[in-house]
């Protein structure tokens, strides 16, 4: 080890897992309304990349990682949840507007067994990734700030 974290393998590994974990992670956000997951196990799983990364590469990459983004993706995801709540209020709040609509993620649902057409949700998809974006921020953030603010771990 070089001091600046785990291995050179542990740190090859982690950048090459980079891809795959954060498309299971968006995977796992859009198809919430149809298998087990959505917005938050898959913000929660692109969130562990980000722990991953920062544990492989040490103390330094956490204090250069700049939190001003994940706040602002953040603040926007949860603008945009709200926003998709009150788009359908002439109802009620969180109306599901675009269900069998024919536009974006409002397809007719056959009847029987869905056959897992990601265009069938409504407005679900669309709070889904919302929801995703805002939990992989938020947990990002607070990984962040706990590694900046740690000790140097000699107190064991």
């Amino acid at each position: 080890m070089d001091g600046k974290g785990s291995s050179r393998i542990v740190r090859n590994v982690t950048c090459m897992l980079s891809v795959p974990v954060m498309v299971f992670g968006l995977y796992v956000v859009l198809h919430g309304h149809l298998t087990p997951g959505g917005g938050f196990a898959g913000g929660a799983v692109m969130a562990t990349f980000i722990a991953l990364f920062m544990v492989s590469f040490g103390k330094d990459i956490s204090r250069r990682l700049d939190s001003g983004p994940f706040s602002v993706s953040e603040s926007l995801a949860l603008l945009a949840f709200v926003g998709i709540a009150l788009l359908g209020i002439q109802v009620t709040f969180f109306s599901n507007f675009l269900a069998n609509s024919g536009l974006l993620f409002g397809l007719t649902v056959p009847f029987g067994t869905n056959p897992g057409f990601l265009g069938t949700g409504g407005v679900t998809p669309l709070m889904n990734l919302a929801v995703g974006l805002e939990v992989f921020s938020g947990l990002s953030l607070i990984l962040i700030v706990m590694f900046r603010s740690g000790g140097d771990g000699d107190n064991a």
